[in-house]
């Protein structure tokens, strides 16, 4: 009765990529801070066998502003943390997740000074 079997997987099958709980605390305070602020006003997150995306929006029928995209395959490459902005340039890429963020803190500084 208290024996747990793991489900089985084909060999070779990818599993799913997310965000643990600590990344996702740290984004979702981002978003709130900026959602606070009156910029931000939707969100989306995205899982996938090669990366978990969180989109944030302006407003829901455009393009996302940023999106926050973890990629574990580039770990040992360039960082599996990457900011992509709005017109899908790669605004930062690093291997922690708050470097990444950076430019974002910052945009929300000035949007709460001005």
């Amino acid at each position: 009765m208290g024996t747990v079997t793991p489900f089985p997987l084909p060999r070779g099958a990818p599993t799913q990529i997310g965000f643990e709980r600590l990344e996702l605390n740290r984004i979702l305070d981002l978003y709130g801070r900026m959602v606070a602020a009156g910029h931000w006003r939707d969100y989306a997150i995205q899982l996938g066998h090669d990366a978990a995306v969180f989109a944030a929006f302006r407003r829901a029928a455009e393009r996302p502003e940023f999106r926050i995209e973890k990629r574990p395959a580039l770990r040992n490459r360039q960082g599996m943390w990457s900011l992509i902005g709005e017109h899908d340039g790669v605004l930062k890429r690093g291997h922690e997740l708050g470097p990444v963020l950076a430019p974002v803190e910052r945009r929300l500084m000035k949007i709460v000074e001005g």
